[in-house]
């Protein structure tokens, strides 16, 4: 019998595990295209099931999550007991072996192979449509656009973390993901970039359900990998044609802060643009809500009955250094929670509750979208929560951000402007704040600084610290996590990208592992 490496398994596996459990394992997924019945309900449970691995606890709910949010300098190790694979991340001291990013005992557990899970769904989707036949062109493309956009989105995450990764489309036979070799982060882009303007192409213009992307979702993306890239001129291109068509795209500021993070109002909030929409349950693990749990704390019954576990905690100077009267700092923290007997503890005292419980403020940002629900149960892992993707806010902030760089700090002014005016309003209920005030002359830090606090707690930071270089600055003795000094090991040469796990280099002697690993 020929023994296949790691990663070809995986992908073959993809459209079978957790996540897409509506397919059956007949082991149709290991035949060619013209060797199976193919129709458009096929596919559609093929495509169906590329989208399903996004609310594996593999990706943002939990594995990815946790090394994204961990290895920003917002959030810090709360809970001192929890597993070292997590404090890996927290202080830079990951090996080349930590199971978040893959574990083979537990694969479907890791997001190295859950990505790649990702990309063999959309490429079998695309190789599908290929043997179709018969079928309206408007939408088979359709479905091509949303296979193309979920490949670019996974790969847009790999790039990211790993550098040079194996790069695998619909035209890669099964034997050669077998001996793959790493492709050149430029021919990742490249690749990237012509499967979300392929889809924006595709894809209508709005979606009610906005957990499927529209042209507006991959445009905005097609914005962010421009931004990531220094393409500022693109960034702003691709970012002002969505805010200039807006209306169009049903795209707005919500009102209320809170609603986005909030499990019912957000349905019907136009600022999300892509979304993972939970349908949390405990009778599967695999797919539920665990940001609620890692964000919240022992005891806590402010929004449910049980309490989270003080994994991730942001670092006391995070909550010091925001304005007061900033409503956005209200919605993202829990500097007060009530116990089980209803007595009303602060933060300096949340050890009384468990001595598990890091005494700093907590994220309630998850928390409190969990608690909105009556099935938050479980720790809140059982709520519907969608998680934020991309937003308009954010679109704002890559058009700000590019316009600078490209000498139009007028125009990045207002669009600041925009998301300050809104922080200042609350929730509409009350006199509005003087603060944040009105910028003008905007820098890229001051972008950087917004961002930062618009898009706290969304997995975007690190990806920031990344992408401007920041790590010296952000990890150094000015940074927020200085308490932590002598635990951090932030080096430049090595932790910006992941390790490649070792287990797929010793069964594909193609690939090669970073530098520092």
């Amino acid at each position: 019998m020929k023994k296949y490496t790691y990663l070809f398994t995986l992908l073959i596996l993809g459209l079978l595990i957790v996540g897409c459990s509506d397919l059956e394992e007949d082991a149709r997924s290991q035949l060619e295209p013209n060797e199976r019945r193919t129709d458009l309900e096929t596919i559609e449970t093929t495509v169906a099931g590329a989208y399903g691995h996004l609310s594996a606890r593999a990706f943002v709910s939990r594995g990815l999550g946790l090394t994204l949010m961990l290895r920003s300098d917002m959030v810090d190790i709360g809970n001192p007991t929890t597993a070292s694979e997590r404090i890996e991340h927290d202080q830079f001291t990951v090996s080349a072996t930590n199971p978040l990013i893959l574990n083979p005992s537990n694969p479907e557990r890791s997001f190295w192979p859950r990505l790649y899970q990702v990309v063999r769904g959309a490429n079998e989707t695309l190789r599908e449509l290929e043997a179709l036949e018969g079928q309206d062109a408007g939408v088979t493309a359709e479905i091509a656009g949303r296979a193309r956009f979920i490949r670019g989105f996974a790969y847009y995450h790999l790039v990211r973390l790993f550098g040079d990764v194996p790069y695998l489309d619909e035209t890669t036979a099964t034997v050669d993901a077998s001996v793959s070799p790493r492709t050149d982060v430029e021919t990742v882009y490249q690749n990237i970039i012509a499967d979300f303007k392929f889809a924006k192409e595709s894809l209508p213009s709005t979606r009610i359900d906005r957990s499927l992307p529209g042209k507006s979702a991959a445009g905005a993306f097609l914005a962010s990998v421009y931004l990531t890239r220094g393409e500022y001129q693109l960034a702003y291109d691709e970012a002002t044609d969505i805010i200039n068509n807006a209306g169009a795209y049903d795209l707005a500021l919500e009102s209320d802060y809170r609603n986005i993070f909030h499990a019912v109002n957000t349905d019907g909030s136009s600022e999300p643009i892509f979304v993972i929409d939970f349908v949390g349950t405990n009778t599967n693990d695999e797919d539920r809500d665990y940001l609620a749990a890692f964000t919240g704390f022992f005891g806590q019954a402010t929004y449910y009955p049980s309490g989270g576990w003080s994994v991730m905690v942001p670092a006391q100077a995070v909550f010091d250094t925001w304005d007061d009267g900033d409503y956005r700092k209200e919605v993202n923290f829990d500097a007060e929670a009530l116990d089980n007997s209803g007595n009303l503890i602060p933060y300096t005292n949340y050890s009384s509750l468990d001595g598990r419980n890091a005494n700093r403020p907590h994220i309630s940002k998850y928390t409190a979208m969990a608690g909105d629900l009556p099935q938050a149960n479980t720790s809140g892992r059982d709520s519907h929560s969608n998680y934020q993707m991309m937003r308009y806010a954010e679109v704002l902030l890559i058009a700000a951000e590019a316009a600078i760089e490209i000498g139009r700090t007028s125009e990045a002014d207002g669009w600041i402007n925009m998301i300050r005016e809104r922080a200042r309003n609350g929730n509409g209920t009350t006199d509005p704040s003087t603060s944040p005030e009105d910028i003008s002359g905007a820098t890229v830090a001051d972008v950087l600084e917004e961002r930062r606090l618009e898009l706290a707690f969304e997995h975007k930071r690190w990806y920031d610290i990344v992408r401007r270089q920041m790590g010296d600055q952000v990890f150094g003795p000015n940074g927020f996590e200085t308490e932590l000094q002598g635990t951090r090991n932030f080096d430049p040469s090595r932790d910006y990208l992941l390790p490649i796990p070792p287990l797929e280099i010793t069964n594909n002697p193609n690939l090669t592992q970073n530098p520092g690993y």
